[in-house]
């Protein structure tokens, strides 16, 4: 009998080894000249990328179990009960000469800065996942997405902020690759695009505080407080952050995943103030309260990085944590109208001009209810 489970197991470990190596969707692995590289910098520790901060991601017994009742039972409100409201793509605008900024759900936007038309954390597939059996499912507003990428213009920078299946997407990275001169990504990320085909001089790879001229714009990557990973065994593998876009007549701030940390004062200080940040504020969870921030702390965060406008990111597509769908522009607009911060919410789709008085209106097209956002904040 035993001799059966060994083989049933060895069999399972076969198939689950061959399922991660040839399945592209799970992305490369660095080369061995890379890794050498990376052990001489100050955030990489033992074949894995580090936090400045001292970062828990451990769960105990009694987190993983009430994280288990809370998957079959609990998130009440997690996902629209209908379909949400989607604003027409102003192509037009985007097209011309003014600085511009389109939500496209979750983190990723089409911005045009400088008249470079930029792309960052393109997701655009339809599952938060590896497969398409399991996993986050885009919500029900816009089953064609990826086909918007075969009416975007040339676009001449994409920007990553890390590798998890929200925010690098294979399926969105094949459909655009021949429109993107350059894919700007934190260390180690490019590994997965050239096993995706992407040629590796489009690739340009940074480290915290790295920056460079994009064809007069300045960009850096910045730190964030977060992790990394595709598959089973590459947890931290490849490095995470956020990145400074500058501009001429604007400079935008997206801070990538992460939890609240002093890092932000530190980018403030160093490249504030920001007229637009775009900071992640959702899928939060008290039992992973290092890795993504309360709405709360969002608003801390632009004000920390000297933010003149601040748009809430990190919701509005995938369902990735127990909260309501909506709650977390709820919460955000409470803490933004204590704090005097001007939040702006545009539809997903909508395509807003930059550096107008367009950030002076907001509509609540989620149909807020503010005092269920104040019993959720209790809660967290």
């Amino acid at each position: 009998m035993i001799i059966y489970l060994f083989s049933f197991l060895v069999i399972v470990s076969i198939g689950i080894t061959a399922f991660l190596n040839f399945n592209p969707t799970f992305g490369g692995k660095a080369t061995k000249e890379e890794k050498e590289y990376y052990k001489q910098l100050g955030n990489y520790e033992n074949g894995k990328f580090v936090n400045d901060s001292l970062t828990d991601m451990k769960m105990n017994l009694a987190d993983t179990l009430s994280m288990a009742k809370d998957f079959f039972v609990g998130g009440k409100d997690r996902n629209p009960k209908g379909q949400i409201s989607v604003e027409p793509i102003d192509w037009d605008l985007i097209n011309s000469k003014k600085d511009s900024l389109t939500w496209l759900g979750h983190s990723a936007f089409l911005v045009s800065i400088n008249n470079k038309k930029l792309l960052l954390d393109p997701m655009l597939g339809p599952m938060a996942s590896p497969v398409s059996f399991a996993g986050s499912k885009r919500y029900e507003y816009n089953k064609d997405i990826l086909d918007l990428i075969d009416k975007m213009p040339a676009i001449d920078g994409v920007f990553i902020s890390h590798d998890h299946y929200d925010h690098l997407d294979y399926q969105s990275i094949l459909k655009l690759d021949s429109k993107v001169s350059y894919f700007y990504v934190p260390l180690g990320v490019g590994s997965h695009l050239v096993r995706w085909g992407v040629q590796k001089g489009k690739i340009i790879e940074l480290n915290w505080w790295e920056e460079m001229n994009f064809q007069g714009l300045t960009v850096a990557l910045t730190p964030s407080r977060h992790f990394s990973g595709r598959g089973l065994f590459n947890s931290n593998s490849t490095l995470w952050g956020g990145w400074v876009i500058l501009g001429k007549d604007t400079r935008l701030y997206t801070s990538g995943d992460g939890g609240y940390g002093p890092h932000f004062k530190e980018i403030g200080e160093k490249y504030g103030a920001f007229d637009i940040t775009l900071i992640e504020g959702a899928q939060y969870d008290k039992r992973w309260a290092d890795i993504h921030m309360t709405p709360e702390q969002s608003v801390q965060a632009n004000i920390d990085v000297n933010g003149k406008n601040m748009m809430l990111m990190h919701w509005g597509a995938f369902s990735l944590a127990f909260h309501g769908w909506k709650e977390p522009i709820e919460r955000a607009s409470i803490e933004a109208e204590k704090t005097g911060i001007n939040l702006i919410a545009p539809k997903i789709g909508e395509t807003i001009p930059l550096g107008s008085e367009v950030y002076k209106s907001r509509t609540s097209w989620w149909e807020k209810d503010l005092s269920k956002a104040e019993e959720s904040k209790k809660s967290t």
